[in-house]
């Protein structure tokens, strides 16, 4: 049944209705058939549910693991320390889970501000009689009245109007109202001018629907259950870090077995081995990992938002550095969603078609301004500018879909005016004079008539919307109708939605990122493409695909068509932009969805990155999305990709820094086990290092700020891992073993100087073995401090980059440093963590450790760099 193509006795027979709409008691029966006209949330995981995952993630068990570990121990070996490890594992497990959750507790509303767009109350007849109910109690075959500034509570025919105009931008994408008639006619459901859809608003007039869809029926409703089944990707950073902590786990355990295997051939007892295995494999994982990366990423969204961008789903900023295509909306994100006149043509004086402009609509002016429909109000507004004179209307003949075009009578300046705009089709042959200087008219020649119609071409062809404007002047009020023949033509008024003006730049850098742009909108084709043309999203001919041919069109030959260059999508429906991106990311796209509209929260929901306009856009894209524009410019998600990038390489610099300190850590733990020397590092003095002096410099990574030529660079492949082959050798050969040399070289130093010889045992009490085993901690400390320099960038010189260029850097380095000294030499920090004060010997044996980490790379660096240069030269 189409709804659109029926006579009104053919929609009240249909929908069991009556001009009186239907009986007070019909309704409730249909309230228990059809139930309640609302937005019901579509089963979604509990909050407690999702809380809950915040602990059952791979590296969150990880933890739980060497958690449970250290507590299995203590209970087996008291007195080692690794009861206080445990609980500061337990503690950064909850820290992070409990941060992580209140960060991304906010982006799943979209149901309920669904739910909140729908209007409260409802003027309805019920029997003949109007009354005001609940928007919850309407049902189909209800007859509800709406006037200007209503919320259209569900979907309906109109059967009555009075120049009734609503405006469906919130869920079509198009940009203007609409005036709409109670005619039949048989057009597609969205673009039928005698239907009405729930949550949209009324502009101007009034009129009676009958409503043929309530609830999740509505089109609002479908949208709502599209959006709320859309299954979100898993983000690629958290796929990254779960291979990494899987990684992790596999290194630890195989290295705690292993080492048990070794420890029971060499003749050692079986509980000195598994405590010892247990040991190794606390000292493998990074513990010190998952708040690090949470918080770098927290520190991201803080760069972002600086830069106009606010971040609700933390992994959604390193999800930006992926994306290789943008889908945009056309309407409040490429354009400004505000109706301009940017071209006015007439063919000598131009006064009396700026009166015309101005006093030919339906605005309403109040003392909050200016109300109406958009082209009504933009053409207004340019005749207000122009200095148009005002007059005393007398009469109007309104806009409708049959005449295409409006009237209004006007008294000015003593004189009586008959006022016409509309299309230049309809208006244009009703005219049989051109406007001359002073209101004079010429007769008007076929030949020059259809050199007008020529022009308005050409204007459309532009992507303009283009209103007639013509006159006549009265010698007398008109008896009847106001007359619409033998006008004056005053002129041409081109209409567009602009773009906005930092578009085309924000386009340019995209397409140097290796970013492909596809708009996706509600619009007709041709206005879309004439807006692409404009701001540079096209260079050539377009290739328009609109709703229907997507409906139709087979997948293989829609992935076919997606390939193309200078491609446009128009007249698309929620379902079909849903589809387009869910083609594109099986196809293996790092998709990012734009948009402000109702229309577009499936999609934003569906893409890796939903981008959503915070200014312009509806309450549901923004609950929708991962990422809103605070300034609802386009050149910011430019900003963000560039920030998304950055975060990604700050994340494999610190993971870097942080697996060197782990392979210092290990090491002792082989050399106790294979030379049958005194544990080099105590279990207190591991957790120093991977929650004490690793965590401030690994943080102060994150911060670092984008390498300037990272716009420049291609999309990272989605094959490339966080953990490469380069930076696991980097990290556990180099960097990791430089260290562990570092502080092996301080301990053995300290036992010499103390006359210690070789299987000599020590209490771990005794005040040599508390100097040396803080000795091995310090070796670990000097070479960090180099090491985070080092690892600033993996091939950027540190004096190219500055020295001194991160400020939160040398502050990571100076907490290390603070800390470093009350483990050290206080007594406090002596007690917790079983040091003992070093003397100034030690750091002097220290220090060329860590400048020559860092001559190292720097050399490295430099080869790598030569060789680039060179390999690009050849």
């Amino acid at each position: 049944m189409k709804i659109q193509a029926l006579s009104h006795d053919g929609v009240f027979s249909t929908l069991l209705s009556t001009p009186q709409g239907i009986a007070a008691e019909e309704a409730t029966r249909r309230r228990g058939e059809y139930g309640p006209n609302e937005i019901r949330e579509v089963h979604g995981r509990p909050m407690i549910v999702r809380l809950a995952a915040q602990f059952t993630h791979f590296l969150a068990l990880l933890l739980w693991f060497a958690a449970a570990l250290c507590f299995l121990s203590e209970y087996l070996h008291p007195g080692e320390g690794l009861l206080r490890l445990g609980i500061a594992i337990l503690a950064v497990i909850f820290i992070n889970a409990i941060f992580t959750f209140i960060q991304e507790y906010r982006t799943e509303k979209a149901i309920e501000e669904l739910r909140k767009m729908l209007p409260f109350k409802v003027a309805v007849i019920r029997g003949g009689v109007e009354l005001e109910c609940d928007a919850v109690e309407i049902v189909p075959g209800d007859l509800v009245l709406l006037r200007e500034g209503d919320k259209v509570p569900a979907d309906g025919r109109v059967v009555e109007t009075s120049r009734l105009t609503v405006n469906n931008s919130l869920l079509t994408g198009e940009s203007d109202s609409r005036t709409l008639t109670d005619a039949p006619c048989d057009t597609e459901l969205l673009e039928s001018g005698n239907l009405v859809f729930a949550g949209t608003l009324v502009v101007s007039g009034s009129g009676k629907v009958v409503v043929y869809a309530t609830g999740m029926a509505t089109e609002f409703g479908k949208i709502a259950l599209i959006t709320g089944k859309v299954v979100e990707e898993v983000s690629p950073l958290h796929r990254e870090i779960t291979r990494v902590s899987r990684m992790v786990a596999i290194i630890a355990v195989v290295c705690g077995a292993c080492f048990f295997l070794v420890g029971t051939l060499i003749g050692r007892g079986f509980w000195d081995n598994f405590l010892f295995a247990i040991g190794i494999i606390i000292a493998t994982v990074p513990e010190g990992l998952l708040p690090t990366v949470t918080l770098a990423l927290a520190m991201g969204s803080k760069r972002m938002a600086h830069r106009n961008a606010l971040v609700k789903n933390l992994n959604a900023v390193a999800a930006l550095g992926t994306v290789d295509l943008i889908c945009t909306d056309k309407t409040g994100t490429l354009t400004q969603n505000r109706m301009t006149v940017t071209t006015f043509w007439t063919p000598d004086d131009p006064a009396m078609a700026r009166t015309v402009a101005r006093l030919c609509n339906t605005v309403t002016v109040t003392a909050e301004g200016t109300k109406g429909e958009p082209t009504d109000t933009a053409l207004y507004s340019y005749g207000v500018e122009q200095g148009a004179p005002d007059g005393e209307r007398l009469g109007e003949a309104p806009f409708d879909a049959d005449r295409k075009r409006m009237a209004t009578l006007y008294r000015i300046n003593g004189k009586l005016f008959a006022l016409v705009k509309g299309a230049g089709e309809s208006v244009v042959p009703l005219c049989t004079s051109l406007c001359q200087s002073g209101s004079t008219a010429i007769p008007l020649e076929s030949a020059a008539s259809a050199e007008l119609l020529e022009r308005l071409h050409t204007m459309a062809s532009q992507g303009l919307r283009v209103i007639a404007l013509a006159f006549r002047e009265l010698k007398d009020a008109p008896q009847g109708d106001i007359p619409e023949e033998g006008l004056t033509f005053a002129g041409f008024a081109g209409l567009l939605d602009p773009p906005r003006p930092q578009v085309p730049d924000a386009l340019k850098s995209c397409r140097s990122a290796g970013i492909k742009v596809i708009m996706i909108t509600g619009d007709a084709g041709p206005t879309a493409a004439a807006i692409a043309g404009n701001i540079g999203l096209i260079t050539g001919d377009p290739v328009i695909i609109e709703g229907h041919e997507c409906v139709s069109m087979p997948d293989d030959q829609l992935r076919e068509e997606l390939k193309k260059e200078n491609l446009i999508f128009a007249r698309m429906s929620p379902q079909n932009k849903m589809h387009v991106v869910t083609l594109l990311i099986e196809d293996g796209h790092r998709v990012a969805v734009t948009g402000d509209g109702v229309n577009d929260a499936p999609a934003l929901k569906k893409a890796h990155v939903g981008i959503a306009m915070g200014l312009s856009g509806t309450s549901v894209a923004r609950e929708a999305a991962d990422i809103v524009l605070l300034d609802d410019n386009f050149a910011s998600i430019v900003h963000a990709i560039e920030e998304g990038r950055g975060v990604f390489e700050n994340i494999r610099n610190f993971i870097t820094y942080i697996f060197a300190s782990n392979v210092a850590e290990l090491v002792p733990y082989i050399g106790y086990i294979l030379l049958g020397i005194p544990l080099p590092l105590t279990i207190m003095q591991i957790l120093a290092v991977d929650l004490g002096t690793d965590m401030f410099p690994a943080l102060a990574l994150g911060s670092e700020k984008p390498a300037p030529d990272i716009m420049q660079r291609p999309p990272r492949p989605q094959t490339e891992h966080l953990l490469t082959r380069k930076v696991m050798i980097r990290s556990f050969l180099y960097l990791g073993m430089w260290e562990a040399v570092a502080g092996l070289a301080a301990y053995f130093y300290v036992l010499h100087e103390g006359g210690w010889s070789w299987g000599q045992p020590l209490a771990a009490t005794a005040p040599l073995y508390l100097q040396a085993t803080t000795a091995c901690l310090a070796g670990i400390i000097a070479t960090q401090v180099a090491d985070v320099f080092a690892c600033r960038s993996p091939n950027v010189s540190l004096f190219t980059l500055g020295v001194f260029s991160n400020r939160l850097v040398l502050a990571g380095v100076a907490s290390e440093l603070l800390l470093a000294a009350f483990i050290i030499y206080t007594p406090l920090g002596n007690s917790l963590f079983a040091c003992s004060p070093i003397g100034i010997n030690v750091w002097l044996l220290l220090i060329p450790f860590a400048v020559l980490l860092l001559v190292l790379d720097e050399t490295r660096k430099y080869l790598e760099t030569r060789s680039t240069v060179n390999g690009e030269k050849s």
